[in-house]
């Protein structure tokens, strides 16, 4: 039986603390705004672009965490599979393998087991979203410069999750009625990314072969 979308992304399986948005700011309004143009059932494609006068950083930021919470639910409803001993390796498939580099504790790219990737991911992602002068929740506070090369490499670190659950776990996904939720998150990502030019094409291949998440 098909699990509906509360118990799917029930709050017990959260990987992570959700990320919430200050009500009364900038940010809570645009992502209130988006949020109710996800659910009015408006195309995926029109969702992601740039509300007509809105800060483009403001938008990348409000997506960013919006889908950090998002992702971060979807693995972890699927995460107690993910164990060391089944996934040795973060991979996506055979022809591609993902170490992991945060130039603190991991100064070379370290090959790790995919649940000790997905941990150093949420916990390096949290550190950067809580942090004011990269993610400024103050108003008048401007964005740093690279503040969108930081979001690239966030979201293309974010994409690997999906590619990891897709190819590796996709089957618990569909034995607990979570596919059309899953796919309906990835397009908007997808979409998203796509629009802004947030991910390097080739980050993209491991997901372009596969038929039945490849956007409509």
């Amino acid at each position: 039986m098909a699990l509906c979308l509360k118990q799917v992304f029930n709050k017990d399986k959260t990987f992570r603390p959700r990320k919430k948005f200050q009500p009364g700011t900038q940010r809570f309004e645009l992502y209130k705004k988006a949020q109710a143009s996800l659910k009015s059932g408006v195309d995926l494609r029109t969702v992601v672009q740039l509300p007509q006068g809105e800060c483009i950083n403001d938008w990348i930021a409000v997506h960013t965490v919006d889908f950090f919470n998002r992702i971060n639910l979807i693995y972890g409803t699927i995460c107690e599979y993910c164990t060391g001993t089944g996934c040795p390796v973060m991979s996506g498939g055979p022809k591609y393998e993902y170490r992991w580099q945060d130039n603190h504790k991991y100064k070379k790219p370290t090959k790790v087991t995919a649940p000790q990737y997905m941990s150093l991911l949420m916990d390096w992602i949290e550190t950067l979203i809580n942090n004011e002068d990269i993610f400024p929740t103050r108003v008048g506070v401007p964005f740093p410069k690279n503040f969108q090369q930081v979001c690239k490499k966030i979201l293309t670190r974010l994409f690997r999750v999906f590619v990891h659950v897709y190819i590796h776990h996709f089957d618990r996904v569909i034995s607990m009625g979570a596919e059309a939720h899953v796919n309906t998150c990835y397009k908007h990502f997808y979409y998203f990314i796509t629009e802004f030019s947030l991910t390097d094409h080739r980050e993209l291949e491991p997901l372009v072969r596969i038929f039945f998440c490849m956007p409509s």
